[in-house]
């Protein structure tokens, strides 16, 4: 659950955004498990219809282009995402009347094309993703896009935790669950943590509220 002190110092945040003549675009970045959809999610409901969100899991590549290159067990490392594709379909999104987007099915692991509308009626785009505030080049190119930016901050252990409960709760057994937890998506949350570009707001979270 995302505190609503939390929620509130971001709405408080986008009120005060003075537009530039397109889209406001908001960035909602941090590692695994951190909470950024739930977070993402609860600002586009808060702030209205004229909020949509963007999840950048829709860019993940296919297994079947992971494979052949080795990057199938690292599956949510930077390097397994469409980051050009992205970058252009954030570009859209910020001026254009209309985007259409693909959405990653979680439970199939895979990414279905032409799966979202963001129309004309939408004044603001709520990005989320792990990487959105990354310092490696190329993502690093993405900060410009952003009116402003959020990370959330979460103790590691707490991560290890809420991550083994999502394997479980996709039907994995517990020696599986923890396996891809701890071997994939703790380092990715390292990652992520160590790499962070400077943003306008920091949330930290430090206990399992």
């Amino acid at each position: 659950m995302i505190p609503e002190t939390h929620l509130r110092d971001v709405t408080d945040r986008v009120s005060g955004i003075t537009p530039k003549g397109r889209r406001l675009m908001i960035a909602v970045a941090g590692p695994p498990g951190s909470g950024k959809s739930t977070l993402a999610e609860a600002l586009v409901d808060r702030i209205g219809p004229e909020a949509a969100l963007m999840p950048m899991d829709g860019f993940h590549l296919d297994d079947r282009l992971l494979e052949p290159r080795g990057l199938l067990p690292r599956k949510g490392a930077p390097e397994t995402f469409d980051f050009h594709g992205l970058k252009a379909a954030l570009a859209r999104a910020a001026s254009d009347p209309s985007v259409i987007l693909p959405v990653f099915d979680r439970a199939r692991e895979i990414a279905i094309a032409g799966a979202q509308e963001i129309g004309p009626e939408t004044r603001i785009v709520v990005a989320e993703g792990n990487y959105l505030c990354f310092a490696e080049p190329p993502w690093s190119d993405l900060m410009p896009i952003w009116d402003l930016s959020v990370f959330l901050e979460v103790p590691e252990a707490e991560l290890e935790r809420r991550l083994v409960a999502r394997w479980l709760g996709f039907g994995f057994d517990e020696e599986t669950a923890q396996r891809k937890a701890l071997a994939n998506d703790i380092p990715n949350a390292r990652r992520v943590m160590a790499e962070r570009e400077t943003v306008d707001i920091v949330l930290r979270q430090t206990d399992s509220a």
